[in-house]
């Protein structure tokens, strides 16, 4: 089966000190394995990246 979701890179690419990316809020492993997920990991790993993003965003609420 071939996934459809898009990746959601914004092309900021720098891991913190977490290995998580600052841009799209994906680990390093979540992004090194994203052409290997089908489309209902990548809608897990998109969440999981949400939901750190608001918790390591300081203007979230």
């Amino acid at each position: 089966m071939i996934a459809t979701i898009s990746s959601p890179c914004i092309s900021v690419c720098a891991l913190d000190h977490d290995d998580v990316c600052i841009g799209c809020h994906r680990t390093a492993r979540e992004i090194r394995d994203w052409l290997l997920m089908d489309d209902d990991e990548r809608l897990e790993v998109i969440a999981k990246a949400a939901e750190r993003g608001c918790k390591n965003n300081p203007f979230a609420y």
